[in-house]
């Protein structure tokens, strides 16, 4: 069975996407930000009309054009457009890949019969892309170079054994080498493939690289170049259809149920674990309601997710019944499979990931922290508070020197003060006898850091045991006598609390 290739070009699938849900009447253009100004990334046929093009500054454009209407442009969307066309791309081709950023590459090999011949098949495609609003060009051929080549000029159908008629009159640009190789082929004389497909292949390579050799050799079908369709990725999203409308909270867990066994069946299946979760329920009315909840840690145990649900569920409004459910995990992690035990005990880890996502599906999951050590001898800056859902628990690392209160708060000047270290001090309302004092512990301020805090200088620390019970962290500012405090306080402040 001879091969054919059908070679898909989008010659503007980024504006054509940007335009088909908020048109534009004239000029328009996506612009990407390179360096420090914008450039024209992809246009509408009204603004090519103009003599605008691609990779022009936007500056300039606008000195052209004056009534140029622009967007931002968004990589991921255009990306996104594309591999849905290559997904619908598939009732042409059992194996469509995508080629380049703007196209696509079938191989139709013995399926052009079934819509009554190639040309039929164009002129299907074709006639369903410009519905959609996307402009387009196509060809067949036997080989993946030719294809490419002929659908980015002009479009059409190369029969079997015609290969290098076809491909005669093109310019050399279309076999996909970097432009200074075609330049210079076209100053020698070469601007056509009819003219270096007749040149012997070894002066080829000498004068020009073996690059452009290779890719003429793939244009005529003497070296293989296969059609790789790459791998779908899971799709984790199942769905319920009810033959009757359901309202009861208890008729919605249990259908939310039988969704998630599904659905954590298909995540374990591919060694993931679910981090979002997404319950869409469709009521009588057409109208729709969504519960959502985000997990601490990708987890895909269907009882402990169902629990996380029960109050969003509670607040449905259900209307005249609810006739279907879908549930997703539009955000998902990779979660490899783990020997827990025989019997279904909660770990510790488990049972705070279930609290976290408690609290944060109700204050916020940038509201829940916890404390990370930091590389800082700062009291108030050897620690860091990070989001608890999004950061793993690290352990204190190892200390030698004297020992730090487990309660900080931010400096309290004291009052009252006698001696170094004060034997008798007042401290909140508070009259405090020392007993014993361990210290001083020098602490320089950071030099790199302006804060406010330590602009006094060093501080020197002590460990004061008081008569009354508390066992206070207390410093001294040598190096700011006139430093404003309280009368009698001499540069004194507790700033912890050993407990």
């Amino acid at each position: 069975m001879v091969r054919r290739l059908l070679s898909i070009w989008f010659p503007r699938l980024a504006s054509d996407a940007s335009l088909r849900n908020r048109p534009v009447e004239g000029p328009f253009a996506l612009t990407h930000r390179s360096g420090n100004s914008d450039h024209l990334h992809c246009l509408n046929c009204a603004a090519e009309q103009r003599g605008l093009h691609r990779g022009m500054p936007l500056a300039d454009a606008r000195a052209i054009c004056p009534d140029l209407s622009t967007r931002p442009t968004d990589l991921a969307r255009e990306v996104a457009a594309l591999a849905s066309l290559r997904r619908w791309a598939s009732r042409y081709a059992p194996m469509v890949a995508s080629d380049g950023a703007d196209g696509l590459m079938a191989d139709i090999t013995g399926v052009a019969h079934l819509f009554g011949g190639e040309a039929e098949l164009r002129s299907d495609l074709h006639a369903r892309l410009e519905r959609a609003g996307l402009s387009v060009s196509s060809a067949i051929a036997g080989t993946r170079g030719a294809a490419y080549a002929l659908a980015r000029h002009g479009g059409g159908i190369i029969a079997d054994g015609d290969l290098a008629q076809g491909v005669g009159r093109l310019p050399v640009s279309a076999l996909r080498i970097d432009h200074a190789t075609a330049e210079a082929l076209a100053r020698v004389g070469l601007s056509q493939m009819r003219d270096l497909i007749a040149q012997p292949r070894a002066p080829l390579a000498r004068r020009f690289g073996q690059a452009l050799v290779l890719r003429l050799d793939q244009l005529l079908g003497h070296q293989p170049e296969p059609v790789a369709a790459g791998a779908e990725p899971p799709h984790f999203g199942v769905r319920m259809t009810l033959p009757e409308p359901i309202g009861l909270q208890s008729d919605v867990m249990a259908g939310l149920s039988r969704l998630l066994d599904r659905l954590c069946a298909t995540l374990a299946l591919h060694h993931h674990g679910a981090r979002r979760l997404r319950l869409e329920l469709r009521r009588v009315d057409h109208g729709t309601v969504q519960v959502e909840i985000g997990l601490a840690r990708a987890m895909r145990d269907p009882v402990r997710m169902a629990a996380l649900f029960a109050k969003g569920v509670d607040e449905v409004d259900a209307g005249f019944g609810i006739d279907a459910m879908r549930l997703s995990a539009p955000i998902t992690e990779p979660l490899p499979p783990e020997q827990i035990g025989s019997g279904p005990v909660l770990r510790h880890e488990d049972a705070l990931a279930d609290l976290i996502s408690r609290l944060g599906n109700r204050i916020g999951f940038d509201r829940v922290l916890r404390m990370q050590p930091a590389d800082s001898k700062i009291p108030e800056r050897s620690f860091q508070l990070v989001a608890a859902a999004w950061s793993e628990p690290v352990a204190a690392p190892p200390r030698h020197g004297p020992a730090r209160p487990l309660t900080l708060f931010p400096p309290e000047p004291v009052s009252h003060a006698s001696g170094h270290p004060p034997a008798q001090f007042r401290w909140r309302r508070m009259r405090f006898t020392t007993l014993r004092a361990h210290g001083p512990e020098r602490i320089a301020p950071e030099w790199w850091f302006d804060d406010p805090a330590w602009r006094s200088g060093m501080r020197d620390y002590w460990r004061i045991e008081t008569r009354e019970g508390p066992r206070l962290w207390l410093f001294h500012t040598p190096q700011a006598p006139d430093w404003p405090v309280p009368a009698g306080a001499q540069n004194w402040c507790v700033q912890g609390e050993f407990i």
